[in-house]
């Protein structure tokens, strides 16, 4: 990785790591094709590339959440290489046996401690799923058609019935607080 790279992917890191929206965004859109093309193409489906994708973002946000986290690689490499590592342990558990394992970008082999690391991001991501159940509607929809189906403001002002996008950005952020309140309530007691 080059200097300015570098450089950018710390700016990047930071800007995700202050809550940066449109950074978070970008991570997204940036890097779900390789690794949707890398899961479909060993024996995965699209529904399981965006599950392993989510859980590859969760993990991310984690680490990049303790300072003395120190990526030493692209973004897309560090996703990239968690993905590979929870397909496979998909595949482990599912006894589908893929044959030859084809890779599409470069990744990095995770030692054991590394690995722990990445289980508890999937038991957390399992635990959000789950205060994401208990939340209910309409914020569950709310929550889900912005940050899964990547719906715009408008587009849910419209479904909820809401006078406009402003008053569908406040209930959003309604419930974005009552989900992490029922998060961080459930996962502090497991942690």
């Amino acid at each position: 990785m080059s200097e300015s790279e570098y450089h950018f992917e710390l700016k990047w890191v930071e800007q995700i790591r202050q809550g940066d929206s449109g950074a978070l965004k970008k991570l997204y859109k940036d890097n779900y094709p390789s690794i949707a093309h890398f899961v479909l193409n060993n024996s995965g489906t699209d529904t399981e590339a965006k599950d392993v994708y989510q859980e590859s973002i969760i993990v991310f946000y984690e680490k990049i959440q303790n300072p003395a986290f120190q990526l030493n690689c692209l973004v897309k490499t560090f996703l990239y290489s968690v993905a590979r590592r929870l397909w496979f342990k998909r595949l482990s558990e599912k006894n589908r046996y893929v044959g030859k394992i084809t890779d599409y970008e470069d990744f990095v082999d995770f030692s054991e401690a590394e690995t722990e690391n990445i289980h508890e991001g999937e038991e957390r991501f399992r635990q959000m799923e789950q205060a994401l159940e208990q939340i209910g509607e309409p914020c569950q929809t709310i929550l889900k058609d912005f940050y899964i189906h990547k719906h715009s403001m408008q587009e849910i002002a419209e479904k909820m019935g809401y006078t406009g996008t402003d008053n569908a950005k406040t209930q959003k952020y309604k419930c974005l607080q009552r989900l992490k309140k029922l998060f961080f309530k459930d996962y502090s007691f497991k942690a």
